[in-house]
């Protein structure tokens, strides 16, 4: 029988294989999934994998979708490397774009150059804040960071509803539930002509090379490294937890708020209930694919940009519903989580023992 069996060191070759061998099933998985609908497993991977990259127009996007996914795993990764759960990079997202949104409508007469830097600062200011709130009950009151994340995502949600339905919402909007248009002062300059990317995609490479830097380079890095590793280490060390503790949410909920705010001051361009198709959740699967590290989460994130383009491209061309974008993305986490399981144990052939030799030991 099939056992697993703890390995006495862990496996550098599973760590570095594991996101590429859940790749592969997850890939296995859709064709199947595609012959069970009655759809052609071949065609549906090429419109999901190769299509929304057949021209430059796709390029640009896949970089559009890269942006916020890659500023909210770069925050996250500072989180996961100390130990700390943080599953609110979609809170601290929305609370980044709402206030963006207040401010910049505040500004709407105003055309001078500091108009667009108000803006991003005030998304990540506001992304910081939301992030302390879960710092603050985790160091001072013990309070279980999962949970006290996941909870306030539901509240930055329904604040950002409540606002674009209420406050902020248009009153020439036809009572549709949206904010006006931001003024062109208010608004990321595009980084290539003739498309939707914008200097966001900057912001979050720039964001990526901060983190590889941090772990690499710089004596905060190491100690939440080690903070990470054993906190009893950590504390005998002097590095103070409860100090690494913010500055890890601070600067993850700087960097998923100022993801929010470049949403609506890029491709949107105002407030709209749907600013996020779920990017934050993603967010934590590009750290796991990544491997925690600066390159790994670059790449992961492009990959989990694709699904969001290939999910959208089968709506079009297969007629397959949504859901298809959430399932693809499930199960590759499903897969990388497996996976991962190898890499600290291994499977481990038993033979059963014979009725003899477990009535001599009886």
């Amino acid at each position: 029988m099939l056992s697993l069996e703890r390995r006495a060191t862990d496996s550098r070759l599973m760590q570095w294989t594991s996101p590429l061998l859940a790749l592969v099933l997850t890939v296995i998985t859709a064709l199947g999934l595609f012959l069970a609908l009655g759809k052609d497993p071949i065609e549906g991977l090429t419109f999901f994998f190769l299509v929304p990259l057949s021209d430059a127009h796709g390029w640009a996007e896949l970089g559009l979708k890269m942006a916020p996914l890659l500023l909210c795993a770069a925050g996250l990764t500072l989180c996961y490397r100390a130990k700390l759960w943080n599953i609110g990079a979609e809170g601290h997202f929305l609370m980044g774009a709402l206030w963006a949104s207040v401010v910049a409508l505040q500004l709407t007469d105003q055309s001078g150059f500091w108009v667009l830097p108000a803006v991003l600062l005030a998304g990540a200011l506001a992304g910081a804040l939301w992030a302390w709130i879960a710092a603050v009950l985790k160091t001072h009151f013990h309070c279980n960071e999962i949970l006290t994340t996941i909870m306030l995502n539901y509240i930055a949600l329904n604040l950002l509803l409540y606002t674009v339905h209420g406050p902020l919402k248009d009153p020439m909007g036809f009572g549709f539930p949206q904010s006006e248009m931001f003024a062109s002062a208010a608004l990321l300059p595009k980084l290539i002509p003739d498309t939707r990317l914008h200097i966001g995609l900057l912001f979050a490479l720039l964001a990526a090379v901060v983190v590889g830097v941090l772990f690499t380079r710089t004596f905060v890095g190491f100690q939440l490294k080690v903070l990470g590793q054993d906190t009893r280490a950590a504390a005998f060390a002097g590095f103070g937890a409860r100090r690494l503790t913010w500055l890890a949410f601070l600067l993850a909920g700087g960097m998923a708020g100022l993801a929010g705010a470049s949403e609506v001051s890029g491709p949107i361009g105002q407030l709209v209930p749907q600013v996020s198709p779920g990017y934050g959740y993603t967010a934590i699967i590009v750290v796991f694919l990544g491997r925690m590290q600066a390159l790994g989460i670059v790449l992961a994130s492009a990959l989990l940009a694709l699904t969001f383009m290939g999910g959208e491209m089968l709506q079009i061309a297969m007629n397959l519903p949504k859901a298809i974008t959430g399932l693809f993305q499930g199960l590759l986490l499903f897969y990388l989580l497996t996976c991962d399981a190898f890499i600290h144990y291994r499977l481990r052939l038993r033979r059963p023992l014979s009725p003899l030799t477990t009535a001599r030991e009886a």
